[in-house]
């Protein structure tokens, strides 16, 4: 990963961190790493919901959107570390889902994608 792809990442998560916070979600963890893969955010949103989420920075459109950068292979990544995590932390079972943040780095958009996927399709 070049210096300018960590940098423009690094930018992406904190906006979507701001973002996040803005709209009454209490950040967790960032940059969650198992075995299995890599979680940006984790955080509780404000109805208690525990969310995994897959922040996409972008300064062009000429890759696609957000939500088509995360393939099947990246959701089934996101599980699995997502399952770690549960194991692991002292959270008890409550409701979670799969978000995708999109941050337009030009513009400093940031638009949430709330359950981008399903994971009983898995």
């Amino acid at each position: 990963m070049t210096t300018n792809t960590r940098t423009a990442g690094k930018k992406g998560e904190d906006l979507a961190c701001k973002h996040l916070k803005k709209d009454k979600y209490k950040i967790l963890e960032k940059n969650y790493s198992a075995r299995q893969g890599e979680i940006d955010i984790i955080a509780e949103d404000r109805a208690g919901v525990l969310c995994f989420v897959e922040v996409k920075a972008r300064s062009r459109t000429d890759y696609g959107s957000a939500i088509e950068a995360v393939t099947y292979s990246k959701q089934k990544k996101l599980l699995a570390t997502a399952f770690i995590y549960l194991e692991n932390s002292k959270v008890k079972s409550k409701d979670m889902r799969f978000d995708i943040v999109s941050v337009d780095l030009v513009s400093e958009e940031v638009n949430i994608i709330k359950n981008a996927f399903d994971v009983n399709y898995f």
